[in-house]
């Protein structure tokens, strides 16, 4: 199945039609599963995304830069003039090689820094290798996460629940604290969190609990570093079409349907949510900080 990519993001269309509806194929990759191998593939916004200038200059941190939403990140801000450092597991180099090659493409930098970010040594030198090889770090986006669904607590074992906090909550803290030292004022720091903070569903009770702290990380960090002139927000997405579904988030017998219960009946893609990750990032945000973004597909977040 072939993705309807938006030829033009800034067009006025439907979107319950903008983008294909279940159902679709079932499939299932090893973690943590390659965009490249997704059917249909998903939209990154590689081609109707179009920048503004309104990160010119500005260097960032992504991870999970090589696919789902911190692809789409790494485009639209590369689009938008900013330098990107992007981290990634080694395995997912295939789908990396092609984000570096749109970054420049777009004429910007783009480092390549791979390695796993539950390994807490790693994080401080992925943000001490951003700051030599951009010159300095003014964005931080943690994006990459952990989710593997269960049917019950039984089924979780340890490791399972230390590699989902280690990836989605102790990396975001560590690359934090590695990185505000050395952020400037007006530097932005946006996390990611999720629906199932709120809404949280029985499949993914470490997953879900992961996102909750996030959530409560964000509000207290963005309190702590304002008088610096450092904003800290979160975006909360939805049913996302991305490998991370495919790579163990979602039962394979659930993929055909998936998205399909929202109001806009079907999942979002990563494109989608790159502009709101923009406009985090960018001064037209100034006055946001501690705040928590839905881009659900019509399910409030409270």
């Amino acid at each position: 199945m072939k993705v309807k990519s938006a030829k033009n993001q800034y067009e006025m269309q439907d979107p319950v039609k903008q983008y294909p509806h279940p159902e679709f194929p079932e499939q299932s990759q090893p973690v943590p599963g390659l965009a490249q191998e997704m059917d249909p593939k998903p939209d990154h916004g590689e081609e109707s995304y179009q920048g503004f200038g309104r990160l010119k200059g500005r260097k960032a941190l992504i991870t999970g830069a090589d696919s789902g939403i911190g692809r789409a990140v790494a485009i639209a801000f590369a689009r938008e003039g900013a330098d990107i450092a992007l981290n990634y597991l080694s395995s997912e180099r295939p789908d990396a090689k092609e984000v570096v090659a749109l970054i420049e493409k777009a004429e910007r930098k783009a480092l390549a820094l791979p390695g796993d970010i539950q390994d807490e040594a790693f994080c401080f030198k992925l943000v001490d290798e951003t700051r030599k090889g951009l010159g300095g770090i003014d964005i931080l986006v943690n994006v990459a996460g952990h989710q593997i669904a269960q049917k019950s607590i039984a089924d979780i074992t340890t490791a399972q629940f230390d590699e989902t906090f280690k990836t989605n909550v102790y990396a975001m803290f560590w690359l934090c604290k590695a990185a505000l030292p050395h952020m400037p004022p007006g530097a932005t720091i946006i996390n990611t969190a999720s629906i199932q903070s709120f809404a949280p569903s029985p499949q993914l009770v470490d997953y879900a609990s992961t996102k909750a702290a996030i959530v409560a990380f964000t509000t207290a960090l963005a309190k702590q570093v304002a008088s610096q002139g450092i904003r800290v927000n979160a975006v909360a997405p939805g049913p996302i079409w991305t490998p991370l579904q495919a790579a163990g988030g979602t039962f394979p017998e659930k993929i055909p349907e998936f998205g399909g219960k929202v109001p806009l009946g079907r999942p979002g893609q990563p494109a989608e949510l790159a502009p709101i990750y923009v406009l985090l990032a960018s001064q037209e945000s100034s006055y946001v900080t501690g705040e928590v973004y839905g881009v659900t597909g019509g399910n409030p977040l409270r």
